[in-house]
């Protein structure tokens, strides 16, 4: 007997706001918050992003020193402690509960391991920071929650590119579906913009190789859209039993995962979409809203549409699609998490958010978009990852 799963607390921490009512707020503006990064060698060349503004950890956690977590983490951990917090519940609550925290993270602290090696370089072995080991991993995301709680739970950490985030949810909810966890603290973290990082998304044509007009940068399935721009943020989320006394924000009905067959980008979308619905023993014909990937790259951008259009077919220009892209960039494996808290407000509350930057129909993309938020009843929603090492994945999210 298998359980149902609720989301019953939200934890964003993105450029469009930190806490739920922040972010749902900020993510319905029609405003772009990617901006030029100045903190670079501009030597180097022009770089843009999405940051996250105005974070604390000390706001939310006064006894950690943020000079011993990666950002990262931090993110993830202020994620969890808001996500707790929204579903009204405390460390001691968890102590009587069977919890797990599974997160996901598609890059490890490169700004701390830069750094580590330029002091190497600079000042010789002998100065070789041996806690980047421990404090740079995409495994510290996890396991310094587990810290924080202070109660015996297990830990599982995702790196699928930049579906971990969207696996980290779709595993945590098995976990509860298949009564293996009481509680499960999911979603995912990433904090790219560091140097190295940031030269090679500029080199690889991933980020805008311009820094003029950045708010302008992303623009998902526009016609005029060049290539995506990168963000950061986390979020967390508290996934229960539907026998729980916490009311749902939403449910995970569905998840799938699937690799690009012969090369073919996205479009293992198909597959992982079909899975997800079937799991929810939901026909395409009932899903109402899609969240999409949507980049704003000109390939990615085109073949999610084919996808898309290979699964839902003439009815495909009914379905009310966003990306949030536009907004606050692609955060790696934070994405997923992010839309899927997106997605979920937005069946709570019966308003999705806009486009933003989408002005120009483009014939390879013939979906149902708009640049304003549309206030529309939805019931099943999909939310779609895609990875560069060719992951997808897929959630299904009811009201």
């Amino acid at each position: 007997m298998r359980h149902r799963v609720k989301i019953t607390g939200i934890g964003p921490v993105t450029p469009a706001g930190i806490g739920r009512e922040a972010f749902f707020r900020g993510i319905n503006e029609t405003v772009s918050r990617v901006r030029a990064l100045t903190q670079f060698d501009p030597a180097a060349g022009q770089f843009v992003g999405a940051e996250v503004t105005n974070f604390d950890l000390k706001q939310y956690a006064k006894d950690e020193n943020p000079k011993r977590l990666s950002r990262h983490t931090q993110f993830s951990l202020v994620a969890a402690i808001l996500a707790l917090k929204d579903a009204g519940l405390t460390r001691a609550d968890l102590a009587r509960i069977n919890p797990t925290v599974v997160t996901g993270t598609s890059m490890m602290d490169f700004d701390k391991i830069g750094r580590g090696m330029e002091l190497v370089m600079k000042k010789g072995t002998r100065y070789t920071p041996g806690s980047v080991m421990y404090e740079a991993s995409v495994a510290n995301v996890a396991g310094k929650i587990v810290e924080w709680l202070g109660v015996p739970a297990r830990m599982l950490t995702m790196q699928t590119s930049c579906c971990s985030g969207t696996d980290a949810i779709g595993q945590g909810s098995e976990l509860v579906a298949s009564r293996q966890a009481d509680l499960v603290l999911c979603g995912g973290s990433e904090s790219p913009l560091s140097y190295y990082p940031m030269l090679g998304f500029n080199a690889s044509e991933l980020s805008p190789a311009t820094s003029d007009t950045p708010e302008k940068a992303c623009r998902p399935f526009d016609l005029w859209r060049s290539t995506g721009v990168i963000g950061e943020g986390a979020c967390m989320f508290v996934l229960e039993p539907e026998n729980s006394p916490r009311p749902a924000l939403a449910w995970i009905t569905g998840y799938g995962y699937a690799n690009d067959q012969d090369g073919q980008t996205a479009m293992g979308l198909v597959d992982s979409v079909r899975q997800a619905l079937a799991n929810a023993t939901r026909r395409p014909e009932e899903v109402d809203y899609i969240n999409a990937w949507g980049t704003g790259h000109r390939v990615i951008d085109a073949n999610e549409s084919r996808a898309l259009l290979h699964l839902f077919g003439d009815r495909l220009g009914e379905i009310p699609v966003t990306s949030i892209k536009g907004a606050i960039g692609t955060a790696l494996g934070a994405s997923g998490p992010i839309q899927t808290a997106s997605t979920a407000l937005s069946l709570h509350h019966g308003l999705l958010p806009p486009t933003v930057n989408w002005e120009t129909p483009d014939p390879a993309c013939p979906l149902n978009l708009s640049n304003q938020p549309r206030r529309l009843p939805v019931r099943v929603a999909v939310v779609n990852s895609h990875g560069l090492s060719g992951s997808n994945a897929a959630l299904v999210i009811e009201k």
